[in-house]
């Protein structure tokens, strides 16, 4: 089915109030959004593309919109909310509209449980089961360009134009094989708002290293990591371009003591000391007051039992043939290093993974 025409996006609040309305009432709701963040810490939500029923809407949200219509619609209607690839939307819609949906259904999860590639995109899983090829040339797009091409707009409503036919597709598929209950707990598992949202005090975890350095070391880096997040979010600005991870680790390995020493540590930008040096220094100077008792000092794990590991991803790759999907759908490598290292809490052990393959996994160590 060719996608329709696409309409004039709404710019307006009495365009927007009737959408419960026109939306409320369907079983499936297809969802996209189009954003902006090269240059931000906050994606720039731009618009909004809802299909159901035969109803089309693009929201403008650059518009001067009151956006609760549409944030009553995700969050309290019935209705499946359908994306493909929804961790960036998700993540869109958390740190724009402070909001997940209720209930969804992403159409890459349910594709790759029936064999696709884990990462198949929207244009290629349409091409192959609808016959239908998409024109992707508005895919790197200034979205927040104002008036939208007549390109940009098709483009946008390709995106969920064609999602519900889709669905329709995996879901009969998924059906027959059983596993239709697993696409929806794989969905389900995206609406966890740590996954998207950083507090700022918790910003240290996402350094790999922090952890294993000496214990002074690492309060003065996981002050630094937690003054570098609310310093990028007050400017609104990607947190490397406050203070790259490589610099941060040196800061907090050389421990100066004012901003001229901190400007002598190598290949730090001049502007960094000069003007965000004496906040770095009160944030080393406030880290010496963190209790010792409250950081651990971890050892760098051992390499895992080389033979165990081959063993056991030998067992996942097995069964993931038996399913016809990617093994990594079922543990990667780094989760089954984890179990050998005893951290049974695993995506594998968890949910459908664990009838499948965990328990013979666990059974084995």
């Amino acid at each position: 089915m060719p996608a329709p025409d696409p309409p004039a996006p709404i710019r307006d609040s009495a365009r927007l109030a009737d959408l419960p309305a026109r939306f409320g009432a369907a079983d499936s709701i297809a969802t996209d959004t189009e954003f902006n963040r090269s240059s931000s810490y906050r994606p720039q939500l731009c618009l909004v593309q809802l299909a159901a029923d035969g109803e089309l809407a693009l929201l403008d949200m650059l518009a001067e919109l009151d956006p609760a219509p549409l944030v009553s619609l995700l969050t309290t209607s019935p209705a499946l909310k359908l994306f493909h690839a929804a961790s960036q939307d998700l993540e869109v819609l958390l740190l724009a509209l402070d909001i997940l949906p209720n209930r969804i259904f992403d159409t890459q999860i349910a594709a790759g449980l029936l064999g696709y590639p884990a990462q198949v995109g929207y244009a290629a899983l349409v091409a192959d089961l609808l016959g239908v090829e998409l024109d992707k040339g508005a895919t790197r797009t200034d979205w927040s360009r104002r008036p939208l091409s007549a390109r940009q707009l098709a483009y946008a409503a390709a995106d969920v134009v064609h999602l519900h036919e889709l669905y329709g597709r995996l879901r009969e598929r998924l059906a027959a094989l059983g596993r239709e209950d697993w696409a929806l707990e794989d969905s389900e598992r995206l609406l966890d708002p740590a996954r998207y949202r950083v507090v700022p005090e918790q910003a240290w975890e996402r350094l790999a290293a922090i952890p294993y350095l000496p214990v002074a070391v690492q309060r003065r880096a996981r002050a630094l990591a937690a003054w570098r997040e609310r310093r990028a979010q007050r400017i609104d600005r990607p947190r490397q371009w406050v203070l790259s991870d490589k610099l941060l680790l040196l800061i907090a390995q050389a421990n100066p003591r004012d901003p001229q020493a901190l400007a002598r540590i190598p290949d730090l930008p001049p502007a960094i000391a000069r003007r965000q040096g004496q906040q770095i220094i009160a944030a080393l100077a406030a880290a010496e007051r963190t209790p010792a008792e409250d950081i651990v000092q971890r050892q760098r794990p051992a390499p895992p039992d080389e033979a165990m590991l081959k063993q056991l991803a030998a067992m996942v790759r097995a069964r993931a043939a038996e399913l016809d999907i990617a093994p990594e759908l079922l543990a990667t490598r780094r989760e089954l290093a984890a179990l050998l290292r005893g951290e049974t809490e695993q995506r594998v052990t968890s949910g459908w993974r664990r009838e499948v393959i965990g328990r013979q996994l666990l059974d084995l160590l």
